[in-house]
């Protein structure tokens, strides 16, 4: 038995923590397997797309759907991811019971910079496990969208997606929830700036 565990926290033990003022309130932390994770800092490329999804996103949505930004979904027993963005299912107490599960979720976004290791390597097999249809990384380092979906479970007990869509920049890209609405990504990235 390795004397260097590390202590993975269930959901209800994570709230308790947060109910216990545990957490300063300008924390970026979401609970993944267990394991209590800092958001690292962000950079001006990403505030700017998030800025623009948040200009573009609700014109899309509009009455149809719920949209979140940075606020949980709840994965039982061990995960709370916070996405940048998820389009959710309309509820009649708009999630004051209870916050989002993965059966609520029609489109989980993530803006990457830093994180986009991260947001591949333990998003995708999180988000496919949950049963997350659909999945958008707007990658800024290489400076393109990527869209998975179709979750799948192979006979190793890995996770991820079947497909995988590159979208450019300059290019449009279909809702999955609402195939009659196109996000412009023109609007979405922000200028490529070379360091």
């Amino acid at each position: 038995m390795s004397m260097t565990q590390a202590k993975r926290f269930t959901l209800d033990e994570y709230h308790k923590l947060a109910e216990l003022g545990f957490f300063h309130e300008d924390d970026r932390i979401e609970l993944i397997n267990g394991e209590i994770i800092e958001m690292v800092a962000k950079g001006k490329a990403y505030e700017t797309c998030l800025r623009n999804l948040l200009r573009e996103l609700p014109k899309l949505v509009g009455d149809r759907a719920t949209l979140q930004s940075q606020a949980p979904i709840v994965i039982p027993p061990k995960s709370e991811p916070e996405p940048d963005f998820a389009i959710l299912q309309n509820r009649d107490d708009n999630y004051l019971s209870a916050h989002p599960q993965p059966a609520d979720a029609l489109l989980v976004m993530e803006v990457s910079d830093s994180s986009l290791d991260y947001d591949q390597d333990v998003k995708i097999p999180l988000y496919a496990s949950s049963g997350i249809s659909d999945y958008w990384i707007f990658n800024l380092f290489d400076n393109y969208l990527e869209c998975y979906r179709e979750p799948y479970h192979n006979n190793q007990g890995k996770y991820g997606y079947l497909n995988k869509l590159i979208v450019l920049p300059n290019q449009g890209i279909v809702l999955p929830c609402f195939p009659d609405m196109s996000l412009d990504l023109s609007k979405v990235f922000p200028p490529k700036v070379n360091y």
